[in-house]
């Protein structure tokens, strides 16, 4: 099997484990806070043993020298896991999906803002199709049953934070942050640890708190890997697989129907990402394939 097959297999396993994420937030019988505590101790102390037992204490002391950027970056994480837990609680988990795929657009936003890159007509294409689809979501919120504007809203924040977290690692691309990734985990547990009440999710419920643990563990261990053999337009691309299983297998499971107006929207944005990916994807492998020019005789 070649790296880039490897690359496709590894991230695509990764996306398909992270798909029951929503499905387990409706199924665990706690409150927000509670559910987020128990996601961040499970997923986030199993994540920090692998990582201790692979690699020690280096990659945390990498981390740890990258200064306020690095933990802009862990705080910034940490942030969006009680957030996304909160939307799937106040709307329907076809709304949440469908909002924090809007991430990207708001990392090209932040990436002009503060890092200087520009936005190609490209992305400004991109950003009309999905603000329009998100606009489609939040109109039908009134009249979808389990969906509402507030949930959206924080999803909408949700996404916001990732595409935060997002540009603060393009400027530490020279580290690994994955060691970040459980500080992030647990840090979020402590924070929501005096709101929430850890014993009240357990008792009768404790295979969904650790299947939701491992879920999670298997997901975030599994995309942190697969990335590193293909390009960032096949990610994308194979991310938006959750935004489209995710709702379908609730639906599936436990009845929720997403509502025509948020499949109506949801298609807009996932069709807008799509083809956005794909043209990216196909300039970068003519870019690749294009020929070289021929080096010129020596100069004298």
């Amino acid at each position: 099997m070649t790296d880039h097959a490897k690359g496709l297999l590894i991230t695509t396993l990764g996306v398909l484990f992270v798909v029951p994420d929503s499905l387990f937030i409706r199924l665990i019988e706690a409150d927000a806070f509670t559910i987020t505590f128990w996601r961040g101790v499970t997923a986030g102390g199993a994540i920090l043993v692998g990582l201790l037992l692979v690699q020690g204490t280096r990659g945390f002391a990498d981390v740890a020298r990258t200064g306020w950027h690095g933990a802009l970056y862990t705080v910034l994480l940490g942030a969006a896991a009680p957030g996304f837990v909160l939307a799937v609680t106040w709307t329907s988990v076809a709304n949440v999906v469908f909002i924090i795929a809007a991430m990207p657009v708001f990392a090209a936003i932040f990436s002009r803002i503060f890092l200087g890159e520009p936005i190609s007509r490209r992305i400004v294409l991109t950003m009309t199709g999905v603000f329009a689809g998100l606009g489609l979501i939040a109109y039908g919120s009134g009249e979808t049953e389990g969906a509402a504007l507030r949930g959206d809203l924080v999803a909408l924040a949700v996404a916001a934070i990732f595409a935060g977290a997002m540009t603060t690692a393009r400027r530490l691309r020279a580290v690994s942050m994955v060691p970040a990734v459980p500080l992030a985990m647990l840090g979020a547990s402590l924070a929501v640890w005096p709101f929430a009440t850890p014993g009240a999710a357990m008792p009768g419920q404790w295979p969904l708190v650790l299947g939701h643990g491992a879920f999670i563990t298997l997901a975030t261990s599994l995309m942190t890997l697969g990335p590193r053999y293909i390009t960032s337009a096949e990610v994308a691309l194979l991310i938006l697989l959750e935004s489209v299983l995710a709702p379908l297998l609730v639906w599936a499971v436990i009845g929720e129907d997403p509502g025509h107006w948020a499949l109506a929207g949801g298609a807009i944005v996932i069709g807008a990402l799509f083809v956005s990916n794909l043209v990216a994807l196909r300039a970068r492998r003519r870019l690749r394939n294009a020929p070289q020019p021929r080096a010129g005789p020596p100069v004298p």
